[in-house]
């Protein structure tokens, strides 16, 4: 727990150092080299300073363990940080796209071929902080660490496209085809476009995780192949499994011969605890309901 708790620290501090430099940079460039797409782009990455930020104060509050206020732990704070970064870059997506295409109304310049490299600056950037990101949140199951990579994923996308698009409109420029002038100005749309996406996402995963969505179908049959393995296992009568952050919560109710002692019935139970923890290291609580199996009656 401790070393998740580091690890996820680690990775919203270099995404915060990283995403406070390449907010200043494409902000101002893209303000002084007349470029919507990377000044756009400057934006989406204030927002994931403002995520990492977040994700530093909640992440000591997801890791805490359950208590008497809180008996199936904190994990969904981590949730609730997922859906508030969802919630602001779905609002920075408004905006962006509401200023390309206000710029398609107004006389529209080149912008300076700085503001292409640095939006090529930040697609390597971005690259590499997602990669390294994601590759974290998997090995540690956190949504917050997650969220943070989701919006990296965005900036990949989003700063290939400010470059393409500071690149047509230097060409609209220098070789006088009018229509590329607004290259730029698509650039921007599409940026918003692609925020849209990610916040969507986002938001989508972190209502159904609130509402408690049942797991994926997939993983809900690697249980039930678990659990059937147990010979003493006469039928499962009902599982359902659901996400609390960066863990799982499993509800059991299985069917075992109707002569078994309480003893023998509990040590089942917490045999089929142990062996699914074992081979699901985000199982963090298995509840098992034991009732009686009547062989003549089913």
């Amino acid at each position: 727990m401790v070393m998740r708790e580091t690890l996820a620290k680690k990775i919203a501090w270099i995404s915060l150092i990283c995403n406070l430099v390449l907010t200043l940079g494409k902000i101002i460039i893209g303000s002084i080299g007349n470029s919507d797409a990377v000044f756009a782009d400057g934006i989406h990455s204030a927002a994931d300073v403002f995520a990492s930020v977040i994700v530093l104060l909640v992440i000591k509050i997801s890791n805490k363990p359950a208590d008497k206020e809180h008996p199936y732990g904190h994990g969904k704070a981590e949730v609730i940080v997922s859906e508030i970064v969802g919630m602001l870059l779905l609002l920075v997506s408004i905006y962006v796209a509401y200023e390309g295409i206000a710029g398609f109304f107004q006389e529209v310049e080149s912008p300076s071929i700085l503001a292409m490299w640095v939006a090529v600056f930040s697609f390597a950037a971005k690259v590499i902080l997602y990669r390294s990101s994601l590759q974290v949140a998997r090995q540690n199951s956190s949504k917050a660490i997650e969220a943070i990579a989701f919006d990296h994923k965005a900036d990949i996308v989003a700063s290939i496209a400010a470059a393409i698009g500071v690149l047509f409109s230097i060409i609209g420029q220098r070789f006088e085809i009018h229509f590329l002038l607004y290259g730029d100005k698509a650039a921007s749309i599409f940026v918003a476009y692609l925020i849209f996406r990610i916040a969507k996402e986002m938001l989508t995963e972190a209502f159904d995780i609130l509402l408690e969505r049942n797991i994926n179908n997939e993983i809900i049959q690697e249980y039930i192949d678990i659990i059937s393995a147990f010979p003493d296992v006469k039928r499962i009568d009902r599982i359902r499994a659901r996400e609390h952050g960066h863990y799982v919560l499993v509800d059991l109710r299985i069917s075992i011969d109707h002569f078994k002692t309480i003893k023998q019935g509990h040590d089942l139970a917490k045999a089929i605890k142990k062996e699914m923890m074992v081979r699901n290291d985000n199982i963090h609580e298995v509840l098992i309901h034991l009732n009686p199996y009547f062989a003549d009656k089913n």
